[in-house]
């Protein structure tokens, strides 16, 4: 049950027919593991965090610098050289102290990536770095977690939807891990309302998952090109050689 103070939070939510209180006590009842909180992170958590998303765990192990402001929008000046994970805390408790906050202020091994998966109901990678993206990828699909990817360079952007039960591809079907990554936002620039574009689509797609409002893009990557805004999007097809999500990869879950 909601509380009267939750009431005046959420009421713009819960005049929305698709929301309501149904959906809202979902939101606060749901658990949010994101994984980076730079470009893509920093808008995706604060408006988790404004929409009522019960528990979040924030995963960086790196510390604010001043190339970050240009569009990690979470940050000011007072942050540099603190922690990314738990400067994010405390502006995200600032915004909305009724839920809970868990910063993970380490860098995540395959082990405590599958201990943090296994606590939550969905991942948001919001990282730039392609081993870590396989195994957050390797890790949902162990645990049967879905999972919302952001990635952004330049003036395009990519968001894709997996979820395990579904019958389409992964993120190891559509990349392979030894692609290496010639291209990043530190040597080839990144536009700022970019990521934030994205970043705030995956917000969007968590807050639809949860809620059960209307359609999330279960396995269809979509592309944003901003210098045109034009949008286009391709289905992710299962490979059934991979071994994250294939008859192989299936007999590796956990249980």
């Amino acid at each position: 049950m909601l509380s009267d103070s939750e009431f005046m939070r959420y009421s713009r939510h819960l005049l929305l027919e698709e929301v309501g209180e149904e959906g809202q006590l979902k939101l606060k009842h749901a658990s949010v593991l994101v994984v980076g909180l730079g470009g893509l992170g920093s808008p995706a958590v604060q408006y988790l965090a404004a929409a009522g998303v019960g528990t979040l765990w924030l995963a960086d192990f790196d510390q604010i610098e001043v190339s970050n402001l240009q569009r990690q929008t979470l940050y000011d000046m007072n942050s540099l050289q603190h922690s990314k994970a738990e400067t994010a805390r405390e502006k995200l408790l600032a915004l909305n102290p009724d839920i809970e906050v868990i910063a993970i202020n380490q860098q995540l091994d395959e082990q405590s990536l599958g201990d943090f998966v296994a606590e939550v109901d969905l991942v948001l990678d919001c990282t730039d770095n392609m081993s870590v993206r396989q195994a957050i990828n390797a890790a949902c699909y162990a645990w049967g977690k879905p999972l919302l990817v952001g990635a952004a360079i330049r003036f395009e952007g990519q968001l894709l939807a997996l979820d395990p039960a579904r019958d389409h591809g992964c993120y190891r079907c559509l990349y392979e891990p030894d692609i290496g990554e010639r291209l990043n936002c530190s040597n080839s620039g990144v536009i700022g309302p970019v990521v934030g574009t994205i970043g705030m689509l995956q917000a969007l797609e968590a807050i639809k998952f949860f809620t059960g409002t209307g359609t999330v893009p279960w396995g269809e990557l979509k592309l944003f090109d901003a210098r045109v805004h034009r949008w286009h999007g391709l289905k992710v097809p299962k490979d059934p050689a991979c071994p994250v999500c294939g008859p192989k990869g299936r007999e590796k879950e956990c249980e």
